[in-house]
């Protein structure tokens, strides 16, 4: 197989971190006066010609411009389109980078904008606020510079933008606007902003611009597709501006794939991977596109495991006859995986061979290009090797676990459900429990201060012996009781400072699953983690958190709640399996982690916390997926619990997405208390779960832990009144959005201090009103 013309291979975004996080340390540097302003703007335009470089050296033919982002790119496009709220115009006018952070993270006075997660991954975005009144004023300093800087180093770049259809879809209508104001009403007003940003990037010599349109694989109504028609025809018609490449990703296009096809744009980006493989024959039924360039997406991504490149081969091959020009790509951004696999030197090197992350993605999609431009003989060699890695794999024993496969083909419907309906259950907890109205809580964790990370790296090292370490453990943990009683909480938790990661952690303890040392992806500005990889069958060798929460429930007579990841949430935030269906591989860690819960309550804990925060976040992007998925996530919870005593209460924790349209789903998890972030969509969950008819406790957030803002009293009695309008006060709590452990301890001490005091005082208003 070879083509007449050269096929090139590009990507859509590249981790931004730098390989030892040094855009982190840059920034969090600069937050704490440590690093100047140009210092900051110094190492993040280093750190880009990096990038660029390696990819320009791995055989990358066009590299993105625009897609680096200090935070996050869809603020990145807000401010480009001058969509600054009113409450943070000051700080913007008076200096541009600390009103940018200050959109982000907020201030003590200005709340930041509403946070929620990227399409059905674990990134997080900050949502634009607009409105009727809302006027785009276009700043494209950012976009113009970093595409000279590109080309300054004698590259071809292609600038990437959010597109104009997907940035309304993701907005929200800001603080005093009418609930039911549609962003996407302001289409027509957005569309001479992007004209101008084009014609601007056109004058610099950007020959090609991407737009990326990743919304469009969603379900869209006739008038949404109607509003991505006429953004299309009206952008592709216009007469100066580059040429015009709209990229969408995560799924298939379905309907809007005619929409973009017959518009008079000259290129089309499409994921062929996963769900999205559906694009090939889609593709082929539209026509395919005639004299137009097509990106193809054959290189997943989003997970870390090596291409299948004859299998690559052959899609492309058939999508050459499809357009008038195919180039090869990577499913997505490769935002969405970690750096490079040369780092992880505690792996087995042969199974590192099965990995691939963003530089060995970047040298599959040159060689992928090299074959159909030169034929399979010239690649003759990495096929081979690709064969052999990928046989390897498909035979190691690490993959399959008899035992595991035979307890989960044995579990029954029964072992996932609760043996007591929940009113008998509600009342033996309240008896065995003794709580007040309102009960207060936290999420789990508590601040991870640089002695902690020292700790864990010192052991590490060798620098400290286990006993040193458990020691420097205790001693938090007795500090955290200590502080949790004297401001008043009711239920509390140790705090997990053992714990690096609310994956990891567990990840480490459960065979089957490969952690990295260096493997950071960016889950929201400066917040990076390391996603395990879940390479074979999941199992428990022993007790993972027992110990150190029954060390805590020593310390005090207060319930101290046993903390577990969930299981959905342990492939969420893991690179998964690609070689059996998500629904075994979560039964699987739903039975290591049922062993677990049955240690914790024969141990004596009374509050046992299962987190579930990605269960909306995996939900399919397509309507039609829906209610499979949510059949096995839902039932992998409930047998996880499933085996308790009505006495033992059941929590799980949500934050940072909709959730409006999984209500039967939280329903059906059949969880006794659930935590969920409120504050930055303001008490809304709290109204949605009282419309469905929500029968059970909630704890909708009342401190946004995400930003360093301190609540006070007033502020968080408001918004516990507003909570009681939707929810009774039996079945309300008083916590935190999520767990604190990136936050200082100073900032923890005031906001829960302040967070106990509105408590007590709405529960003294209570007492007034009933008398």
């Amino acid at each position: 197989m070879s083509t007449t013309s050269p096929v090139r291979a590009t990507v859509y975004g590249y981790p931004r971190q730098g390989g030892g996080r040094e855009l982190k340390k840059a920034i969090e540097g600069y937050w704490a006066g440590r690093v100047t302003a140009d210092a900051l703007r110094t190492a993040a335009a280093e750190l880009r010609r990096a990038n660029w470089r390696q990819l320009a050296a791995d055989g990358i033919h066009e590299v993105p411009t625009g897609d680096f982002s200090l935070y996050d790119h869809v603020l990145d496009a807000s401010v480009l389109l001058g969509v600054v709220p009113d409450r943070h115009r000051a700080a913007v006018a008076a200096d541009a980078l600390d009103g940018y952070f200050a959109m982000a993270r907020g201030t003590q006075d200005a709340p930041p904008l509403e946070m929620t997660k990227w399409f059905d991954t674990n990134y997080h975005y900050l949502v634009p606020e607009l409105g009727p009144a809302t006027v785009f004023r276009v700043d494209p300093a950012k976009q113009l510079a970093e595409f000279a800087e590109a080309r300054a180093l004698g590259l071809t770049a292609r600038p990437v933008l959010v597109g104009p259809v997907t940035y309304l879809l993701l907005a929200k209508p800001a603080p005093g606007v009418a609930p039911d104001f549609e962003p996407l009403a302001l289409l027509d007003r957005l569309l001479p902003a992007y004209a101008e940003i084009l014609a601007a990037l056109r004058a610099a010599g950007a020959a090609w611009v991407q737009l990326d349109e990743p919304a469009l694989v969603q379900d869209r109504t006739p008038a949404e597709l109607a509003a991505a028609q006429r953004a299309y025809r009206a952008l592709g018609g216009l007469a100066d501006r580059p040429k015009l490449l709209v990229a969408s990703y995560f799924d298939r296009l379905g309907a809007a794939l005619p929409v973009l096809a017959q518009s008079p744009v000259e290129g089309l980006a499409l994921d062929f991977t996963g769900p999205a493989a559906a694009n090939l024959g889609d593709l082929a039924a539209a026509g395919g596109l005639p004299g137009k360039r097509l990106v193809a997406g054959v290189v997943d991504g989003r997970n870390v495991w090596i291409n299948d490149l004859e299998k690559s081969l052959t899609t492309l091959g058939t999508l050459l006859g499809l357009a008038g020009r195919v180039d090869v790509a990577a499913s997505c951004s490769l935002l969405h995986v970690p750096l490079d696999t040369a780092a992880e030197r505690g792996i087995d090197p042969a199974i590192r061979r099965w990995l691939a992350f963003a530089r060995q993605k970047t040298a599959e999609l040159a060689t992928l290009a090299k074959g159909l431009t030169h034929g399979t003989e010239a690649i003759a060699g990495e096929l081979a090797a690709n064969r052999a890695d990928l046989a390897s794999r498909a035979g190691s024993p690490i993959t399959r676990d008899p035992a595991v496969r035979a307890r989960a083909a044995a579990t029954t419907e029964a072992d996932a459900r609760r043996a007591h309906a929940y009113p008998e259950r509600a009342a033996a907890q309240r008896a065995h429990l003794g709580l007040p109205p309102l009960p207060t809580t936290t999420i789990g964790s508590f601040p991870q201060t640089a002695a902690l990370r020292s700790a864990r790296a010192g052991l590490r090292a060798g620098h400290i012996d286990t006993a040193a370490y458990e020691e420097r453990i205790e001693a938090e943990i007795r500090e955290v009781i200590a502080f949790q009683e004297e401001a008043g909480l009711d239920v509390l938790v140790h705090g997990e400072p053992e714990r690096n990661d609310m994956v990891q952690y567990f990840a480490e303890q459960l065979t089957g699953y490969l952690a990295t040392r260096h493997g950071w992806v960016q889950s929201y500005g400066t917040r990076y983690v390391r996603p395990p990889i879940l390479a074979g069958d999941i199992s428990r060798p022993g007790p993972m958190t027992v110990r150190w929460t029954s060390f805590a429930q020593s310390l005090t007579e207060r319930p101290v709640k046993g903390m577990l990841t969930g299981p959905v949430t342990m492939l969420a935030w893991s690179f998964v399996r690609d070689d059996q269906p998500l629904a075994d591989t979560a039964r699987q860690v739903a039975l290591a982690l049922r062993d677990e819960v049955a240690d914790l309550e024969a141990a004596g804990t009374r509050v046992i916390q299962v987190d579930e925060p990605a269960l909306r976040e995996t939900l399919p992007l397509r309507a039609a997926e829906h209610g499979s998925y949510l059949a096995w996530a839902t039932e992998a919870f409930r047998l996880t619990t499933g085996g308790v005593r009505p006495a033992t209460q059941i929590h799980t924790h949500m934050c940072y997405a909709e959730f409006g349209d999984i209500l039967a789903a939280i329903d059906d998890l059949d969880a006794d208390v659930i935590s969920l972030e409120a504050t930055r969509s303001h008490m809304r969950v709290a109204e949605e779960l009282a419309t469905a008819g929500y029968p059970r406790e909630a704890g909708p957030g009342v401190y946004d832990i995400h930003s360093p803002r301190i609540p006070g009293p007033d502020e968080v009695a408001a918004l516990l009144r507003e909570g009681l309008a939707a929810l009774p006060p039996d079945r309300l709590w008083a916590n935190p959005d999520c767990g604190l452990k990136t936050r200082a301890w100073p900032e923890v001490r005031a906001a829960l201090t302040n967070l106990v005091t509105a408590a007590r005082r709405i529960r003294a208003e209570l007492v007034t009103a009933a008398e």
